[in-house]
């Protein structure tokens, strides 16, 4: 045969139709799936009655919350996996991260607070003049009361008590302050 007879790899007229997502790729979109729904059943209650589902979903989800059997955990966990494959899950995916993100940005809020008041408590008077620059909002002789009790407290090996209302009273100040910058 010459060279230009061969039949070449490209020239199959199968290659010419989509054949879909591979065997892996199904797997791993039904993983994924699971995972989905898993995350479904440690949702606190709240935020799962919120949730955009099908019935049968949620009762499924509610029964496995109430299952305390491995094995039966697990089956039912399976059972959650396949009727996710049935819908929609782009909302409740959605809807779950969304929640990430509020839990991100209120943990980064809480290490703010965190760390404002172990400056306030660390460097004094400084720091107290440039957190109610920033917060004017603040009453500036209950933080500086604050303070000086906290640092008693820490010299005498007492219970952070008031340590505990500064870190209260900046969380409510910042908490309302970023609320006011969104709106």
């Amino acid at each position: 045969m010459e060279p230009s007879n061969l039949p070449c790899m490209n020239d199959d007229p199968d290659d010419e139709f989509d054949h879909g997502p591979s065997k892996s790729e199904l797997k791993r979109q039904s993983q994924a799936l699971q995972e989905l729904g898993e995350a479904l059943i440690d949702l606190p209650a709240g935020e799962f009655e919120a949730l955009p589902l099908p019935d049968n979903l949620r009762d499924a989800v509610a029964l496995a919350r109430r299952i305390t059997a491995h094995g039966g955990l697990y089956r039912q966990k399976q059972y959650i996996g396949k009727l996710m494959r049935t819908i929609d899950a782009e909302p409740i995916r959605n809807a779950l991260e969304a929640r990430n993100v509020r839990q991100r940005s209120e943990t980064l809020r809480l290490r703010k607070v965190e760390s404002w008041r172990a400056r306030l408590i660390d460097s004094g008077p400084a720091a107290l003049d440039e957190l109610v620059a920033a917060y004017p909002a603040l009453d500036r002789e209950a933080i500086a009361r604050l303070i000086e009790q906290a640092l008693r407290e820490r010299s005498r090996g007492q219970p952070p008590r008031a340590s505990r209302e500064l870190f209260g009273i900046l969380r409510n100040v910042m908490g309302s302050a970023l609320l006011d910058s969104t709106d």
